[in-house]
């Protein structure tokens, strides 16, 4: 069941129909400096929308306002999109059809930054820098996102991986780059460059390595089809699974704590597997905890706190808050209807963004977005948007 609304929800046939109406007035993706508005007149400069949300759907982009989630934007872009911070205020990094390309949330238009290359796939933040990782290419490109304020492509380092593959890699707050190691076929851990992208460091023992996070301490865990590997003060250890195949594909991490979040599989030849089970990794001891949830979740569920609370959005529709030091559930956050994970990754699912105290939870099946107070577990805001949502995020400034 979904939670009272407790303020003013966003909702009705009039916000669709106008919605509407400006994509149709959209037509092809829109190059433009100042894209396509409602009520929008030439010379007019649409007004900066304040800590900004970006939903994607089918054929475009919504930018919500972060406070009380009315629709500020429609701007459309072709082509499955995904969208991660970008590291500052006013940014998000989209990964299209051709490339990365900026977002500038804020003011809500797309810039003419641009990464390109076939299948851009994860985008990290860490130590005041952003980095991309182009899988089609093997293309790392590290960057300060506060650069991106000139509205120019900043100047950064690059590196090129020796063969492409699905990765992704994290400049660390000495320089050191941590990249993985993988070809299309097959990826086996990862290997540490200096400052000069000289390798000075590899391991090996991490089948499948997929996704990152950083602890506290900038201890950073990848996923492992068998665990996790840590790398913290220039050594790697590992946090092994219990079980022979225990794939950890998907991390969340938090300064405020030495634990990371993951998901857990044990089944290499499903289909898709729903598991049950969340993984607690304390990157001090290397001690692997797995807590059952009594629910199934996807790999767009997992968020920090600003405590350090581990959260899982369940496919019960709950918001389940976890004590990453004792495994427990110390609240259960009623947010959205019951809902199944899909079988194909890029079809839209409950997905949950999480900035400071307040968790932002889609619900595509009825093509609404919530905000939800950790503290409270009380809904302070909610809008029903003219299309269905896939992915859900927005601007986070780590500074």
């Amino acid at each position: 069941m979904n939670k009272p609304i407790r303020h003013r929800a966003v909702t009705g046939t009039a916000l669709a129909l106008a919605a509407a109406a400006v994509l149709t007035a959209c037509g092809g993706e829109d190059t433009s400096s100042s894209g396509a508005k409602a009520g929008d007149r030439p010379g007019t400069k649409a007004t900066e929308v304040k800590d900004p949300l970006v939903a994607t759907f089918d054929g475009g982009l919504y930018i919500l306002d972060g406070e009380k989630l009315t629709l500020a934007r429609m701007i459309a872009l072709p082509g499955f999109n995904r969208v991660n911070p970008a590291g500052d205020d006013s940014h998000v990094v989209l990964s299209t059809d051709s490339g990365f390309r900026v977002l500038n949330a804020a003011e809500q238009t797309l810039t003419d930054i641009a990464y390109q290359g076939a299948k851009p796939g994860h985008v990290v933040r860490h130590a005041g820098k952003t980095v991309l990782f182009t899988d089609g290419t093997g293309q790392v490109d590290v960057f300060d996102p506060d650069d991106l304020a000139g509205g120019r492509k900043p100047e950064g380092r690059g590196y090129t991986s020796a063969e492409p593959h699905h990765g992704v890699a994290i400049e660390l707050s000495n320089g050191e780059l941590l990249s993985t190691l993988g070809t299309e076929e097959k990826r086996t851990g990862v290997l540490v460059l200096d400052k000069d992208n000289k390798e000075i460091k590899r391991n090996e023992n991490c089948p499948g390595v997929h996704g990152e996070a950083a602890a506290k301490g900038e201890a950073i865990g990848v996923g492992c089809e068998d665990g996790v590997l840590i790398y913290k003060d220039g050594k790697f250890t590992k946090a092994d699974a219990p079980d022979t195949y225990g794939r950890i594909g998907n991390q969340a991490g938090s300064d405020a704590s030495p634990i990371l979040l993951g998901d857990y599989k044990t089944d290499p030849d499903a289909e898709l597997e729903r598991p049950t089970r969340v993984s607690l990794i304390d990157t001090g001891t290397g001690r692997l905890r797995l807590v059952d949830l009594g629910t199934s979740y996807s790999f767009r569920s997992l968020g920090r706190g600003p405590h350090g609370e581990a959260l899982v959005l369940g496919t019960n529709g709950t918001l389940h808050v976890i004590d990453p030091e004792t495994g427990k559930v110390e609240k259960k956050i009623p947010v959205v209807d019951a809902w199944r994970e899909p079988l194909d990754w890029q079809q839209a699912r409950p997905t949950l963004f999480v900035r400071g105290h307040t968790a932002y939870v889609s619900e595509p099946s009825k093509r609404r977005v919530h905000a939800v107070d950790l503290a409270s577990g009380d809904e302070l805001a909610s809008v029903t948007l003219p299309k269905s949502t896939n992915e859900l995020s927005g601007v986070v400034a780590d500074h």
